[in-house]
């Protein structure tokens, strides 16, 4: 299969012809359909990822088409056309047990345990408890798009967040994962201040929901900016960026007893952000992380998507080949390109 691959953290990515993956008795193999470039992929390729086992082919954000599947996998065949939460989970630990398989104490991680979709065939574990179907109504670009920032973004504003109508909502970060949120949040009701340093991504935000749109560059007190047009901060923050600043702002807007979500990634310089937490004690507020979700909840999401609720396909501004790749990857952190980008790795 062709792949984009490489042999060292923060070194050439190239792509080149790789063995053909096999099913374990538990999994499949998927024929890639198509995957998003996320700023994840980024971060594993910069080693950022203790799970990253080098030499490497990132992509966690995909949808295909069954080719392969295990002896002891009961809910699939080949020919079905399927996605997947970029966490997927063993079924078996005490997590699972109760739901929880996002932090599946033996999870695997396509793009970081192991080989990912960022190729022409990429194998999955566990398949029976992972897998969601792709209606044929969707596409599998659309489908792809939902993995990780789409997922993770609406279970922060859904579940961690508990985001309801009239409430206000900013969101640090205009991003795909920003964005994401911003349009989920949209969709139940809330009012959205979206903030970013980038005016095309605000452009972005204004054209799918955000009430407010705010250039952190530009604005001196931003913070105060917030809690002032809304009469004592927001009810619910999310730092979908994944930045020592956008952290703490997105805590310190917040009115008493509000929630931060933290969705983007804290690595590397930004690993270890300052928090106000006097702020935090006085105004007993709330904070959560979202990491991704589970298999088993994705039909809510994807009523929403189906009854028109959610368009997540309006996020997707780029197709690239596989072959672009690499050079997309290694650029990632210039913020150049707003949306969600997709690879199709057999478009020609």
């Amino acid at each position: 299969m062709r792949a984009v691959y490489f042999e060292e953290f923060q070194k050439d990515i190239r792509v080149q012809t790789l063995d053909d993956p096999t099913p374990d008795s538990h999994g499949v193999v998927l024929k890639v359909e198509a995957t998003g470039l996320c700023r994840s992929d980024w971060h594993g390729w910069m080693g950022h990822d203790s799970d990253i086992v080098l030499p490497h082919v990132p992509g966690h954000e995909l949808a295909g088409t069954i080719v392969a599947v295990g002896k002891d996998v009961t809910r699939w065949k080949i020919g079905d056309r399927v996605t997947t939460p970029f966490v997927c989970a063993c079924g078996t630990c005490p997590e699972c047990a109760t739901g929880n398989q996002q932090v599946c104490d033996n999870q695997t991680q396509p793009g970081f345990t192991h080989w990912g979709s960022f190729a022409e065939y990429v194998a999955l574990s566990h398949a029976d408890i992972n897998l969601v179907a792709v209606p044929e109504t969707m596409t599998f670009a659309t489908a792809a798009s939902l993995g990780c920032r789409f997922a993770t973004s609406f279970r922060g504003v859904v579940r961690q967040g508990q985001v309801t109508g009239g409430q206000w909502v900013a969101v640090h970060g205009c991003g795909g994962v920003g964005l994401a949120a911003i349009m989920i949040a949209k969709a139940i009701g809330a009012q959205i201040i979206a903030v970013d340093i980038n005016n095309d991504a605000l452009t972005k935000a204004r054209e799918i929901g955000a009430n407010v749109t705010i250039n952190a560059l530009e604005d001196g007190n931003l913070v105060g900016s917030i809690r002032e047009m809304t009469s004592g901060g927001v009810h619910v923050s999310l730092d979908a960026l994944g930045n020592r600043q956008t952290c703490y702002n997105s805590i310190a807007n917040l009115r008493k007893r509000g929630k931060h979500i933290q969705i983007g990634l804290m690595a590397g310089d930004h690993s270890d952000p300052p928090i106000p937490m006097g702020h935090v004690i006085a105004h007993e507020l709330e904070i959560y992380g979202s990491h991704g979700m589970q298999a088993h909840d994705y039909p809510a999401m994807m009523q929403m998507i189906e009854s028109g609720a959610l368009h997540p396909e309006h996020l997707i501004t780029r197709t690239i080949s596989l072959e672009a790749t690499p050079s997309e990857l290694m650029r990632m952190d210039d913020f150049k390109h707003i949306g969600v980008t997709i690879i199709e790795p057999f478009a020609s």
